[in-house]
């Protein structure tokens, strides 16, 4: 990225998926250390990045986290350590309390896993949770990301009286363990 001007639309979304894939996926790539709860110091990332041929300033971090539409990134207060809000698939620590979700809750998906989703539930897979969203709009552009969206609704009530354990990330995503098919509406 030149040094002298703003990041345009295209450098900001590489530059967010970039991060995403580094602070969720796969911070060994470029040699990051991060804490037991997900945060990497910001000057490491930055010297990390460019030594592997991801150049960008602590400005443009700032930007990507001051505007990512998804807020999937967090800063300290003194800008010094910055972590993925969720979706992690490596192990960390979110230390996220336990809370009462709302009474439904929504999943975006395609239709080519609904068979699997019928029989298994909602399984995270390789993440660490599974994400629930309290709009249909949020679950229609996750679901879209893969093809035609299908929502599917989530009685969260019924699983929380059910003891499932829910949490709420920090950008406002619903997380739990998984969801029994017997807790989706298709």
């Amino acid at each position: 990225m030149n040094y002298f001007k703003k990041m345009d639309d295209k450098e900001r979304k590489n530059l967010s998926k970039f991060l995403s894939y580094t602070l969720r996926h796969h911070p060994e790539l470029i040699g990051l250390a991060m804490d037991e709860n997900g945060w990497a110091d910001v000057d490491e990332l930055i010297f990390k990045s460019a030594q592997a041929g991801r150049i960008f300033q602590k400005s443009d971090l700032e930007e990507i986290v001051a505007t990512n539409d998804k807020k999937r990134f967090l800063l300290i207060e003194d800008k010094s350590r910055i972590r993925a809000s969720q979706g992690h698939s490596v192990n960390i620590n979110l230390n996220l309390q336990a809370q009462t979700p709302p009474a439904i809750l929504y999943h975006g998906t395609v239709e080519k896993s609904l068979e699997s989703i019928r029989q298994e539930g909602l399984q995270k897979m390789s993440r660490q949770h599974v994400h629930l969203s309290t709009d249909k709009a949020t679950a229609v552009n996750v679901g879209g990301r893969h093809g035609k969206p299908i929502i599917l609704v989530i009685d969260t009530a019924g699983m929380d009286k059910a003891g499932f354990t829910f949490y709420l990330s920090d950008n406002g995503v619903w997380l739990t363990d998984n969801v029994p098919p017997a807790f989706i509406t298709f």
